[in-house]
């Protein structure tokens, strides 16, 4: 890198002071207190230039988010040009950069990634940013761009958005004025192309109950607000709830993806909501509209035994199911399977391994996404609602090619082909997952309790216990054992033997500074003993 290059980066650098605090990029990229992230924002605007550099100039993304996380949280993360997660090379030069104690480190690391990457300096990078509602969002943005005007990164403003608008506009960016343009790279092109995929996947099928919708204080809300001007309110009808994205403290507090699937109960103060009624499917999104859960009550608000829960687990079981009866409709000779992870409820995946595929990864997007990839259409979902469908080339040329001998066929191929536009191909999209849910219920003419009935969830219980080093602990087979501390998992399997159709698993959080502890058996009483008797034995570890 160049002297001139060099003194703008180290003068820049400057007015973002770098915290004793070490951050790690993980699967959800850098996240932590907020006010500890301006010198790592300045950057990974620096990282997001010699990314796209290296690519020749494509355009990558940087999304300011710490999703489901507290308010206080802040975070940012790397989108790759074809709207995928940053490949994963990349996540130790971005620890390094972050971490660099001096501006002749910091110099160094950089110079380093364009020693090892061959990255030509002449290449002018393109990176478009976006960031949720978060309050101290717009000053890490200022601190981003720093970076960015530091290498004359060419700077595509996204704005206030979703973290799924991000990865799509990244895509659409990439794809513009091309034969597989992704859509319009503008935010308005996002609604254009689900409102379009949505009205064509449910042409000719009843419209939709009104849909209550928790969009967690967060930036659901405005997309949401978005999409449905370009709906008519008769095929999508929403009640927005929880979208107060202006006072500060609300944002995921009491509300939300993670709170209603952790707490397994209803938004707080949903008793209290008209709009709230029995036997009506309602949805929660989380702060920055990646994950989406569904439940539905039996019985008044008052009573959390009315309360039942429809999870990742729920949605990838009817995306599944349904999409594998349209491809044998359709007649087409291509593979659908299932991803999921060691948090499926095991009632989930004995009813999949009956009809689809089944594969466990370890937990985070990133290891479900590629395992999904190897499919012609793979289907996957973490339990707490992130995921998506993805539709391979194979499948997308299988479905261009394909010559329906019957009106059964036709209509199979159709709207397999409706719903491979309407689900985000990028990343997890709650709203976009949310339009696929109604279109799917729309053609099976069910509501959430013909929806639930598919199988019974077995109890279960997700416990967070605070230790000393999360680090301590180490997993193999897709996190469902334990390797360190030594003798802890076969103390866990010896409590686990104890109860019928018991199955626990320990893992340390990827996003925070606890470990986590799954558990499940056949009744609601045994899960509880042993979800607390395997967080004890953790205690004592």
């Amino acid at each position: 890198m160049d002297s001139h290059r060099q003194s703008v980066i180290v003068q820049a650098s400057a007015a973002h002071h770098k915290p004793e605090a070490r951050l790690v990029y993980g699967t959800a990229g850098f996240r932590t207190k907020a006010t500890l992230l301006d010198s790592t924002c300045f950057r990974i605007g620096l990282i997001g230039a010699l990314r796209s550099m290296a690519l020749g100039g494509q355009v990558v993304g940087l999304m300011v988010t710490a999703s489901h996380n507290p308010e206080p949280d802040n975070g940012v993360k790397m989108v790759d040009p074809h709207g995928e997660m940053l490949e994963a090379a990349w996540e130790p030069v971005c620890t390094d950069v972050a971490n660099a104690r001096t501006p002749d480190e910091l110099l160094a690391a950089l110079n380093a990634i364009v020693q090892r990457f061959h990255i030509s300096l002449d290449v002018r990078p393109r990176v478009v940013y976006g960031w949720d509602t978060r309050p101290s969002s717009p000053a890490l943005v200022g601190a981003i761009v720093d970076g960015l005007q530091a290498l004359n990164a060419e700077m595509i403003e996204g704005g206030l958005l979703t973290t799924p608008q991000l990865h799509y506009l990244v895509l659409a960016h990439n794809t513009a004025n091309t034969q597989d343009s992704y859509g319009k790279p503008t935010e308005t092109g996002y609604y254009e192309k689900l409102a379009a995929a949505f009205l064509a996947a449910t042409d000719g099928l009843p419209a939709p109950p009104p849909l209550v919708v928790d969009c967690a204080n967060g930036v659901g809300a405005r997309a949401l607000q978005g999409l449905t001007k370009h709906l008519p309110e008769a095929r999508l009808p929403l009640v927005l709830l929880r979208s107060d994205t202006e006072t500060q403290g609300r944002l995921n507090n009491g509300c939300g993806a993670d709170f209603v699937k952790t707490q397994q109960r209803l938004p707080d103060g949903y008793a209290n909501e008209e709009r709230v009624r029995p036997n009506e499917l309602m949805c929660s999104l989380d702060g920055d509209a990646d994950r989406i859960v569904f439940y539905y009550l039996t019985g008044p608000a008052s009573d959390v035994a009315n309360f039942h829960l429809l999870d990742g687990d729920k949605i990838a079981s009817l995306a599944a199911d349904y999409l594998s009866e349209l491809v044998a409709k359709a007649q087409l000779d291509i593979k659908l399977g299932c991803v999921q992870t060691a948090y499926a409820n095991g009632a989930s995946t004995a009813y999949l391994e009956q009809r689809v595929p089944v594969s466990c990864t370890p937990t985070g997007v990133k290891h479900l996404h590629h395992e999904a990839a190897k499919y012609a259409i793979g289907v996957y979902f973490e339990a707490n609602g992130h995921g998506t469908v993805l539709f391979s080339p194979e499948a997308r040329a299988a479905m261009a090619r394909a010559q329906p001998t019957s009106d059964e066929a036709k209509d199979a191929l159709m709207r397999l082909r409706n719903l491979a536009e309407l689900i985000n191909q990028t990343v997890g999209d709650a709203i976009s997952d949310m339009l696929m849910v109604l279109a799917i219920l729309a053609a099976r003419r069910w509501g959430p309790k013909e929806w639930d009935a598919a199988y019974t969830d077995l109890p279960n219980k997700l416990l967070k216990v605070q230790v000393p080093d999360r680090t301590v602990f180490k997993t193999t087979d897709a996190e469902r054992k334990l390797t360190s501390p030594a003798g802890l998992q076969a103390q866990i399997d010896a409590l686990v033997a104890q109860f019928p159709q018991g199955r626990s698993f320990v893992r340390p959080s990827g996003t925070e500074d606890c470990v986590r502890v799954y558990a499940e058996a056949a009744s609601a009483e045994d899960t509880e003993k042993l979800a607390t008797g395997v967080a004890a034995l953790v205690e004592k570890a």
